[in-house]
Order: C-alpha cells, then structure tokens, then sequence
C-alpha cells in the first residue's frame, strides 16, 4: 500500500475516532480495496463497521436497495447507484457514513445498447442521507491503475468530506 493512502487513513481514524463517528463501505470493481486501506489502520475496529462486496447487480438490488430501473435505464455505473449504494451501506451497518464505488475497470468493451459504458468510467461516493458528494473517473490507464486511482480517490474524497463536516477540534 502506498505511504500517502497509510497517511490519510491514519488522518480518518483519528477524524471517525475523536468525534464517535462510524463508517461503512460498499465496494464493486474496486472488491474491498477501500475497506483494505481503512483498516490497515491500527484502531479502526472503533468505527470501521464492515463492508459489503456489490459485485452483482441483484447484490446491489437486494441488499443495498438500489433502484433495479436506475440500474436498467442508467446502468450499474452511474452516479444515482452509487448515491443509493451509499444509503444502502449506512443502512445496513447502521453507519454514520458510508463509501461507495461502481465502475467499468477493464479490459474490454462494455455494450449495453444506448447506454454503453466506457472502461475507465468509475463513479465514487461518500457521505449519509444528509449530504453525499460524488465524482467520476474517465480515464483508462489498465485495470490495476484504474482501481488504484479509484481506491486513492475515493480515500482523498473521504478524508475531505470528513474535514468539512466533523469538528476536528473535537477532544475526548
């Protein structure tokens, strides 16, 4: 794992740890690298609450709750399933935040009629039912780099969405 995602991790767990914060993850392409980094962290059982593998459209269905005609008329890699996946997450685990990714990592071509999607296009997700900041990565530089900027990002979005709204001040 690289120094920078140990150092951001570690700067979330003191972030989740200090203000009582929970956290929960549901991971597709990029299968549980998020959750990975997270607890790589010594003490991130105090608020790393589990994770859940959505591989699967019926998983994402099912137990996260997202809308199967958002999967059908967006497709599974859109910014709408990643919101609701990150509702799901919190839901699940009973989560005060939650993260969550969806993306055509490659290789390969993905036809799904009008709604084809491009190898490299991975929507990420962080937040709760109050606020959930999102954005998409396009650029197809190989599965493994395209996972790994999809994991980096998704740690970066984490650590900023938690800066904004936790008190960092905050002391035991």
């Amino acid at each position: 794992m690289e120094l920078d995602l140990k150092v951001t991790s570690k700067d979330i767990n003191e972030i989740l740890w200090r203000n009582h914060k929970t956290l929960s993850v549901a991971e597709s392409c990029t299968s549980g690298r998020v959750a990975s980094v997270i607890t790589s962290v010594p003490g991130s059982s105090q608020y790393f609450k589990g994770g859940v593998i959505a591989y699967s459209d019926e998983v994402k269905i099912k137990n996260l709750g997202v809308s199967a005609e958002v999967i059908e008329t967006q497709t599974p890699v859109s910014e709408d399933v990643v919101k609701a996946m990150v509702l799901g997450a919190n839901k699940m685990f009973e989560s005060d935040y939650a993260v969550a990714i969806s993306g055509f990592a490659g290789p390969g071509g993905v036809e799904n009629g009008k709604n084809a999607i491009t190898v490299g296009t991975i929507w990420i997700a962080v937040g709760n039912e109050e606020e959930i900041m999102t954005t998409m990565l396009e650029e197809d530089n190989g599965r493994d780099k395209n996972l790994a900027s999809a994991t980096s990002t998704a740690i970066h979005m984490l650590l900023d969405y938690l800066k904004k709204h936790l008190d960092e001040t905050t002391e035991e």
